[in-house]
């Protein structure tokens, strides 16, 4: 007589098996959810980090498409941050207005599933005002436009503001990513990542369509605006080349063949990668992670940010 059914033999094979089997994928874990077990150490730095991103872009977006943002959204996502400067509905058409809505949506799950993950922090002072913008675009260029570059003004300009800073966020999850050790993080991070560079690919679709256009009344092509603001960022970061315009050289074009840039990329056309540092030199727009500005006046939030402020006031 058998001492064990067929049931309760097979029952008893499937768990020797999943004895056998490594921790990650023996133990069950929710992949709907990001809780905190398993994130520790530097991990939580670098994961904390990207929240300064995602706030601007929350609220731009939100502003930009409803005329309001993470505070009547969603309040408690702000962690008692201040509101932002200056942010203000966009003048936008049906169809890139509903872009940009979903958009905002989309950064809104990010902060939650950021928290979710790590502490967090509360979200910093950002200047999303028109002079803000105006003043990084005057630098692009190299001269005072007039009128002043106002972001809110049209569908176009919106378009070419939103080029300025979401991008280097996606650089930055490029550039975190093999510095991350826990399986959660790295889950969270690839999710983030595969968003934020779907966000990036449309935002430089709707833009190329129009490479050859003239902004009015600056006389200047969308594809020239894109190619400036590249180039400032790369200035601004001092590490080489990790931007490019939407129009690039032929040889730096996908295999040295093509001009077109519809998406970023080395000569491998991979992603390019940028460091916490290198983001904060080019939000705050001094080229200097210890010296706040730009659209952030009082400095980037979490501990990686501020370790950078202190030791600006330390010295």
């Amino acid at each position: 007589m058998a001492l064990f059914s067929s049931s309760t033999a097979a029952v008893i094979g499937t768990a020797f098996l999943l004895l056998l089997l490594p921790v990650s994928y023996a133990v069950s874990s929710d992949t709907t959810s990001h809780g905190r077990r398993g994130v520790v150490g530097t991990d939580v730095d670098l994961i904390e980090f990207p929240l300064n991103l995602e706030y601007f872009e929350a609220e731009f977006f939100l502003w930009g498409s409803l005329g309001l943002g993470l505070d009547a959204i969603a309040p408690n996502l702000t962690m008692g941050g201040p509101p932002p400067i200056g942010a203000k509905l966009a003048l936008l058409d049906p169809f890139t207005r509903d872009i940009i809505t979903q958009f905002a949506f989309q950064e809104v799950g990010h902060i939650r599933a950021i928290q979710e993950t790590v502490k967090g922090f509360p979200r910093p002072l950002l200047n999303l005002s028109k002079e803000s913008f105006s003043t990084v675009m005057n630098k692009a260029l190299g001269r005072d436009l007039q009128p002043p570059f106002d972001p809110y003004a049209n569908e176009l300009n919106y378009l070419l503001a939103s080029y300025i800073i979401p991008y280097v966020g996606l650089t930055g999850y490029v550039g975190v990513n093999p510095k991350l050790r826990s399986p959660t993080a790295k889950r969270l991070v690839a999710g983030l990542l595969g968003v934020e560079s779907g966000q990036d690919a449309v935002l430089r679709t709707l833009l190329y369509r129009r490479a050859k256009s003239i902004v009015p009344p600056y006389g200047i092509t969308v594809a020239e605006f894109t190619n400036r603001i590249s180039d400032l960022r790369n200035k601004l970061g001092h590490n080489g080349i990790r931007d490019e315009g939407l129009v690039v050289p032929r040889f730096r074009g996908a295999e040295g063949r093509v001009r077109g840039n519809i998406l970023a990329g080395d000569e491998e056309s991979l992603a390019f990668d940028r460091t916490p540092e290198e983001i904060l030199r080019i939000v705050y727009g001094s080229g200097d992670e210890h010296v706040p500005g730009g659209f952030y006046p009082r400095g980037a939030g979490g501990k990686i940010a501020s370790s950078y402020l202190k030791a600006k006031l330390d010295k």
